[in-house]
């Protein structure tokens, strides 16, 4: 990812978007939260996230890949029709995995990892990605920026490492609110740390 100018002509529109760092994190199916922390076990809510609906759980996992572990993997909530392991790059090679960039939910052909909690463990036989960076918007600002579920924008951050992020993913839907997520090592890429960072979505 490089810094690239972009000509005035190729943009339709701009607008400021709030960008988060989504790290490392878990979402795990009914059966298998059961599985890792007992059954009728019901998720703890530690903090509300930015997306309506969707929070951080008090618990968390270990992830063990064939060369490393990793503790204290945060579960987000609610629960999903499938067990999903979210990290980064660097993260990956630490665990000894491979997993493509994939959009949320994409899971065929991704690899697997042991998941262990309090109660149990799950051997998955795949689940986990490297997420694409992407935007959550909802049809009226869609609508405004001209742009549909699955199209592709840019958006440009500043500071002193500013990057002109490409080929981000747009995701459209009522339940959503306008917010890039990018993992931890885009973010470090980028010099963007903590809360409250803006970029601009250029489409």
């Amino acid at each position: 990812m490089t810094k690239k100018q972009v000509s005035r002509n190729d943009i339709r529109y701009i607008m400021k978007i709030p960008i988060e760092i989504s790290a490392r994190h878990v979402h795990l199916s009914e059966p298998d939260l059961e599985t890792l922390f007992g059954v009728g076990f019901e998720l703890k809510k530690f903090k509300d996230l930015s997306q309506p609906g969707q929070f951080a759980a008090e618990e968390a996992v270990k992830l063990i890949g064939p060369r490393g572990e990793i503790n204290s993997v945060r579960i987000l909530g609610p629960c999903r029709a499938q067990t999903q392991v979210e990290v980064s790059e660097t993260e990956a090679r630490q665990l000894g995995i491979n997993p493509p960039v994939r959009d949320s939910g994409n899971l065929d052909g991704t690899p697997g990892i042991k998941v262990v909690g309090p109660k149990g463990e799950v051997i998955l036989n795949q689940g986990v990605i490297l997420a694409l960076r992407h935007i959550h918007i909802d049809p009226e600002t869609a609508a405004k920026l001209k742009i549909k579920n699955y199209d592709r924008a840019k958006v440009d951050t500043s500071g002193l490492r500013d990057l002109l992020f490409e080929n981000v993913l747009v995701r459209v839907s009522p339940d959503f609110k306008l917010a890039m997520h990018i993992d931890t090592d885009e973010a470090n890429a980028a010099g963007i740390d903590g809360e409250n960072h803006e970029g601009e979505i250029i489409v």
